[in-house]
């Protein structure tokens, strides 16, 4: 696919050495029980995927395509190519990704004591790339962090996010102090368009008198897409 409404945008994903000896763990218990496996969530973009021939495969609890079957541009190499050619772009459905908002007058404060970095010192619109750390400075996953001004929103991986937000939930039976954890579950998809021409794909998307090339880097904004309201752009 190389055009589509964009909500937000992909960091890569990073799997620290803990949360993946965690995950292979509980999968070999899994592997071991003799309960079925739970069913695979779907993304609103399922049916789309399927439709442009969609190769779906379980991916962190979710039914993904790793590779379109056939057609001029299907297939791991032309789509690798794709991405990267001059004035292409490419979209990712990552839906499966946890995204958070979090409230309360001290949600920097809180979620200062979870990660690496300066949370209260972000501007509004601005982000930043962290770490989800352990009580011994551990590791457990990154995040992206943005300061949203209503709120804090924070984008996990989607084979941790709910082992964060039990780590979360632990931590702040010991905070003292005004925040609360907001999980959009899979009502609020989250789509990722790369490539070099990923900017003047999402230009023709939105309104007149936005100027994108204004937008820096780790900055988000509420704005409508293709007409869409209620829809966050991430650079």
């Amino acid at each position: 696919m190389n055009s589509a409404t964009v909500t937000a945008t992909l960091l890569r994903r990073a799997t620290a050495s803990t949360t993946s000896k965690r995950t292979l763990a509980s999968a070999a218990a899994a592997a071991a029980s003799d309960e079925p496996p739970a069913p695979l969530r779907k993304t609103a973009l399922n049916d789309l995927h399927r439709e442009l021939g969609g190769d779906m495969v379980p991916f962190a609890g979710y039914e993904l395509p790793v590779l379109y079957k056939g057609g001029e541009n299907g297939g791991v190499m032309k789509e690798h190519l794709w991405c990267r050619a001059d004035g292409k772009a490419s979209l990712f459905d990552v839906s499966h990704m946890g995204q958070i908002r979090w409230h309360g007058k001290d949600r920097a404060a809180f979620i200062e004591k979870l990660v690496v970095g300066d949370i209260a010192g972000l501007s509004p619109g601005s982000g930043l790339l962290s770490l989800i750390t352990n009580d011994s400075g551990g590791i457990i996953d990154d995040t992206v962090i943005t300061n949203a001004g209503d709120f804090i929103y924070m984008v996990v991986n989607g084979a941790c996010k709910f082992g964060d937000m039990e780590h979360f939930a632990q931590q702040m039976k010991n905070f003292d102090g005004d925040v609360a954890m907001e999980y959009l579950e899979d009502d609020m998809q989250l789509l990722a368009l790369q490539g070099p021409g990923a900017a003047d794909v999402v230009a023709k998307m939105l309104p007149s008198d936005f100027n994108l090339t204004q937008m820096a880097f780790m900055t988000g904004v509420d704005v409508a897409v293709d007409g869409i309201e209620g829809c966050r752009l991430t650079r």
